[in-house]
């Protein structure tokens, strides 16, 4: 838990836009960040890439809708979709229980390797949301 009270795993790099990335073989797994979560509150509809899709660092691979608001999902890493959370589709709000589990978004396999430099680290991330009162 992060000083902010938002849940901020040391294991995962983020975004500005409050997505994570968690590279395991090879592949990353996405997903947002427990802020997202907690923001957009009751998330009702999940917008999931395809498998086979290519998608470029920091630009728009799905949305998470809920109550309040629908908001874009951006990708922390340029690659290509290896799989996507179909569970997702049928329990949107697993996102606002478990972000950085079972509410994971899609795996990818990246492309460039020097991407990894523009993401933050948990600590870069609590100090970005320290920013955002």
């Amino acid at each position: 838990m992060g000083s902010s009270g938002y849940q901020i795993p040391d294991d995962l790099l983020y975004t500005k836009e409050h997505e994570w990335a968690k590279e395991t073989n090879g592949t990353v797994r996405i997903g947002i960040t427990d802020y997202a979560a907690k923001t957009l509150n009751d998330v009702v509809y999940v917008t999931l890439p395809k498998s086979g899709d290519s998608v470029t660092q920091f630009k728009t691979l799905g949305t998470v809708e809920s109550i309040k608001a629908v908001s874009e999902l951006f990708s922390p890493l340029s690659g290509t979709i290896t799989t996507v959370n179909e569970e997702l589709t049928s329990h949107p709000e697993m996102v606002n229980k478990s972000p950085y589990h079972e509410g994971w978004i899609a795996e990818l396999k990246p492309s460039d390797r020097s991407e990894w430099r523009n993401l933050l680290t948990a600590k870069d991330y609590a100090e970005h949301l320290a920013t955002l009162k």
